[in-house]
């Protein structure tokens, strides 16, 4: 008898050390850490990207998802129709709601979406701004861009090379209050002047390719011997392209930012002289890595500069890796 309650005595010891073994192994989803390994957390994200159907934020959430798979987060990516805070606040107002562990966001006015993306951070998602900033912009882990002022620099040089250094040159923007398309064109503007060209100002087409167009066309009739025309992104060039296509004239250059594939189309086909491409996918990248980062405590860059590269028609077979995606 003393030797069978000896045995159940030693197996209840057994038993609680092991229990105690376990622990200390750290078994379970109890701690901190990323990945999708040994008992990790899976952090939940979100990129809110400043329009859904840009090619360049498209690209950039394939950057962002694979990153995020590999670190074994996930990601949810949302957007606006339009780049409008109108449109974006409501989102940011759903994900405040939702309490995404750390939030990658392209604010789509510097002043205007300060308050709900302010929001997010106070409720606890660590912020990562991608692309487009604001000017209260402390409470964020990173910043994460192109070095926009500098593509306008080389946009200017770009299609003075295209115009022979001289003649009319025309911005067609997106809209005012916009951080990455307002130091493009400044950038551009400065360089423009610099190098004896005739600049003529800048007009906002909204996003909106067919507003882009009627830009270019009112421009010509007012100044039918413009030489050229600086688009900030993407929509602003397909809509100057069309816009040069339906008034006829073949002799007007183009020197736009961004390269999704209708832009690369007008770039093979002449229609567009240079493109300035971004590294989206990159930006989404190292925006996942500085958000994971911060949700484990480890430092952060709080600013991360991004480079760019000149597209023309004679180097463009060399640098495909450098043309957006219209899907991952």
């Amino acid at each position: 008898m003393q030797h069978k309650a000896w045995s159940r005595a030693g197996a209840v010891l057994l038993a609680t050390a092991a229990m105690f073994v376990i622990a200390a192994c750290g078994g379970g989803d109890g701690g901190g850490g990323t990945g999708s390994s040994g008992g990790s957390k899976n952090y939940k994200l979100t990129l809110l990207a400043g329009v859904k159907g840009d090619q360049f934020y498209i690209t950039m959430n394939c950057g962002a998802q694979a990153e995020a798979k590999k670190l074994g987060a996930s990601l949810n990516f949302q957007g606006p129709d339009q780049f409008s805070p109108a449109q974006q606040t409501p989102i940011a107002n759903a994900i405040a709601a939702d309490k995404p562990d750390a939030l990658l966001v392209a604010p789509t006015d510097s002043k205007a979406m300060y308050t709900p993306i302010k929001q997010i951070a106070d409720a606890g998602s660590k912020v990562v701004l991608v692309d487009t900033t604001l000017d209260q912009a402390d409470f964020a882990v990173s910043q994460i861009a192109s070095d926009n002022e500098a593509g306008g620099r080389a946009a200017a040089q770009a299609l003075a090379k295209q115009i022979g250094g001289k003649g009319k040159v025309f911005v067609v923007n997106v809209n005012p209050g916009i951080s990455t398309t307002d130091l493009r064109a400044k950038g551009f503007q400065e360089e423009a002047k610099k190098l004896g060209l005739q600049y003529l100002g800048q007009d906002f087409s909204n996003d909106q390719p067919e507003k882009a167009a009627a830009i270019v066309k009112a421009q010509l009739a007012k100044n039918p011997d413009l030489k050229g025309i600086f688009a900030t992104n993407l929509f602003s060039a397909e809509g100057s392209a069309t816009g040069l296509r339906e008034s006829g004239n073949k002799n007007v250059k183009i020197v736009s930012f961004d390269a999704g594939p209708k832009q690369v189309e007008d770039l093979k086909n002449g229609t567009i002289q240079a493109l300035v491409a971004q590294k989206p996918a990159d930006i989404g990248r190292q925006g996942v890595q500085q958000a994971i980062a911060a949700l484990k405590g480890q430092p952060t860059k709080k600013k991360i500069g991004t480079g760019s590269v000149i597209l023309t028609k004679d180097n463009l077979s060399e640098n495909q890796n450098a043309v957006y995606k219209s899907s991952c």
